[in-house]
């Protein structure tokens, strides 16, 4: 069997405030994305890795690459408009069978024990999905209302989301839909059933400065 991991960077800078995008921020005196390619290129399952950014940051990243001698083997794919379409992109470009690894770029902090994990699990049961239980209290706001709902029902998504190759290529032959929000959601509206596993706490999806402080301090544990 083959591996294989999709790492997903189309975003930006502005709820960083910051005109950088957020994949090439730095952490720990080297870009995000940097880690995020390693936590992948290290784990057991060592999936080849494919890059997906926006054409407008390919020679930035070419020049990230030289600059911090980072030389782990990567094919970078051209995003598209949406995560959705970069997904696709990225799938394209994988001609063979196996399991698929899709990774958010700027969740460095994921770790080889759920990487493994999710790629055991897609190969038995054809997809894993990485999620947590939240932890404070949630209300579901409607015009000027709210009302609380049971947190126990439920969960929040993260990456990776790994899948055998043929419910991807499948999946992904639908048009877009806003409804879209994440690779499980395409998948499932497909037919394939959603098997969601026991992600990470520390496996966070870094969005606004206080999450880039916090995975500062993690790294230091």
């Amino acid at each position: 069997m083959k591996y294989y991991a999709i790492i997903v960077g189309g975003g930006s800078g502005k709820r960083m405030q910051n005109v950088i995008a957020k994949q090439f921020l730095l952490l720990k005196n080297k870009p995000i994305l940097m880690h995020t390619l390693t936590a992948f290129y290290t784990s057991p399952f060592k999936p080849e890795l494919i890059l997906v950014l926006h054409a407008d940051l390919h020679t930035q990243w070419e020049e990230l690459c030289l600059t911090y001698n980072f030389n782990i083997p990567h094919l970078v794919v051209r995003g598209g408009e949406q995560r959705f379409h970069s997904v696709r992109n990225g799938l394209m470009a994988i001609k063979g069978e196996g399991i698929v690894a899709i990774h958010d770029a700027v969740r460095p902090l994921v770790s080889a024990k759920l990487i493994a994990r999710t790629y055991e699990i897609a190969e038995q049961d054809g997809n894993a999905i990485a999620c947590i239980k939240p932890s404070d209290s949630i209300r579901k706001i409607k015009k000027e209302e709210s009302k609380i709902l049971n947190r126990e029902d439920i969960v929040l998504i993260q990456t990776p989301q790994t899948f055998e190759i043929n419910q991807l290529r499948k999946a992904y032959q639908q048009h877009y839909k806003s409804k879209f929000t994440d690779d499980a959601s395409v998948v499932e509206k497909v037919g394939f059933k959603i098997n969601l596993i026991e992600g990470e706490r520390n496996n966070l999806k870094i969005t606004y400065p206080e999450d880039l402080e916090l995975a500062h301090f993690l790294l230091k544990l």
